[in-house]
């Protein structure tokens, strides 16, 4: 439905006029994220300051029967961001404090619109240490990763942002605001709503508060860049180093075409990729013992000599690690000023990692797409960029999907699921069948309407349009 004058000057006294907007540039603007070339302008977008005016906000929502997204950074690559049935699109932007930094407790209480680096680069100057970190982390806000339960390069090691979260302040879709557990490291008391909470991608309740557990930081990490002859093989080694013992704080993969566009595409990297490297994996031990570092370095080159390598790189200063970590974080925006491109976010047991690829590579030439393949490989997460490139629209739209919904049967079959970090969101809602049983998503269907029965949060989203 329209938002009617009335429902309008509503949404003015709650917030004030200067944060209700309905003018078609703010509302386009704020219709997207990252997800491919969609744009769903919302109705309005308004901006609350506290979780007061968005308790107020959601009663008027209730009562018209108003659809409601929560908007973040917009930095998603699934469509949870989109504005699907219009609406009111809820922008968090003012939500922007660190509100304390705990360090007798190592905790941090945030709001959901500090950015993702801020936070790590706030509780660093402590001596602390927020692990998580994914690629967007620069733009991301923390509320969208609670949200999506993002994680990163070094989850691999210290675990994605359910991991960290202790406790929440929720506006529950009727208005009601909520914590949802306790500020402590142990908590066995009734259902674990926190938890719940975390990767529900918006349709539950809205993030106003977020206690986040740190740890301490170490001081030393080495980074190792090693290219590989195959791109299977590169894949079979990252099983190979933790079966020697070797615990990474990350162990990424990129294949070739990843790393040849983001060369194009970000200056001021200078490495050398000989035309025969299929693949590299970049890889990051940390610790506060350098020689131990070193021990498990050698152990890694030992493990990797097994294969078809060529000369490892070892990153010998800080300006060359932070080259490094920028190719890697840069490959997702080199990819999409190259072609639109759908991206699909598998995860895998990683011993499986070659079979997955080799898969998506022939599937790719079953359905006459090209594939860009990179991601968090430690943890078995492969990201599979599909580029459109010169293909119709009609194949892109209809023959495509076909051939991503076999991506997601090989990755189910090999006891994977669907999104190890990105979230199902808009675009992959409708391959949930492919993971769940009709039981399973009635089950989560009637956990969404106990929240929101009138279904006003976050509408269009996880759930298939047809059980």
């Amino acid at each position: 439905m329209e938002l009617n004058p009335e429902i309008i000057n509503k949404l003015n006294a709650i917030v004030g006029t200067e944060f209700v907007f309905t003018d078609i540039e703010t509302r386009t603007l704020y219709g997207h994220d990252e997800t491919e070339d969609f744009v769903f302008p919302p109705h309005a977008i308004v901006k609350p300051a506290n979780a007061n005016q968005i308790s107020a906000i959601l009663k008027v929502a209730n009562e018209y029967k108003i659809p409601v997204t929560p908007l973040g950074a917009r930095t998603g690559l699934s469509g949870g961001a989109l504005c699907v049935q219009q609406g009111i699109g809820l922008s968090m932007e003012r939500f922007n404090k660190i509100i304390d930094i705990d360090e007798n407790n190592l905790q941090v209480i945030v709001e959901p619109a500090v950015i993702t680096q801020v936070l790590r680069e706030a509780v660093a100057e402590k001596g602390l240490f927020y692990p998580v970190d994914p690629s967007s982390m620069g733009s991301c806000w923390i509320g969208g990763n609670v949200a999506e339960n993002a994680g990163g390069a070094r989850a691999v090691k210290y675990g994605v942002t359910k991991d960290y979260v202790l406790n929440l302040e929720v506006v529950l879709p009727n208005g009601e605001i909520i914590w949802t557990g306790a500020n402590t490291l142990k908590n066995a008391t009734g259902y674990n709503l926190t938890q719940l909470m975390v990767g529900s991608e918006g349709t539950l309740g809205i993030i106003t508060k977020i206690v986040l557990k740190l740890i301490p930081q170490n001081k030393h990490n080495l980074l190792l860049l090693i290219p590989f002859y195959e791109a299977g093989q590169a894949c079979e080694a990252v099983s190979a180093i933790f079966r020697a013992g070797i615990m990474p704080s990350a162990l990424e993969f990129m294949e070739r075409d990843a790393i040849d566009w983001t060369l194009k595409y970000v200056p001021g990297i200078n490495v050398s990729i000989k035309p025969e490297h299929q693949a590299h994996l970049l890889i990051e031990l940390d610790g506060n013992y350098p020689e131990i570092l070193m021990i498990e370095a050698e152990k890694i080159t030992e493990v990797v000599a097994h294969f078809k390598i060529d000369e490892i790189l070892f990153a010998d200063s800080d300006e060359q690690k932070k080259a490094l970590w920028k190719m890697r974080r840069s490959v997702a925006e080199a990819v999409k000023s190259n072609s639109v491109y759908k991206e699909e976010d598998t995860v895998v047991p990683r011993y499986e990692l070659p079979k997955l690829l080799k898969g998506i590579k022939e599937i790719g030439a079953k359905y006459g797409f090209q594939s860009v393949c990179y991601g968090h490989a430690g943890d078995g997460n492969l990201h599979v960029n599909i580029i459109k490139g010169t293909m119709t629209d009609d194949h892109w739209q209809f023959e495509v999907p076909k051939g991503i919904r076999e991506i997601f049967e090989l990755t189910v079959a090999l006891k994977g699921t669907l999104s190890g970090e990105h979230g199902i969101g808009f675009v992959q809602k409708n391959y949930m069948d492919v993971a769940f049983s009709k039981t399973h998503l009635e089950l989560m269907e009637r956990i969404k309407s106990v929240f929101d029965p009138n279904i006003i949060l976050n509408p269009g989203k996880i759930f298939p349009d047809e059980l």
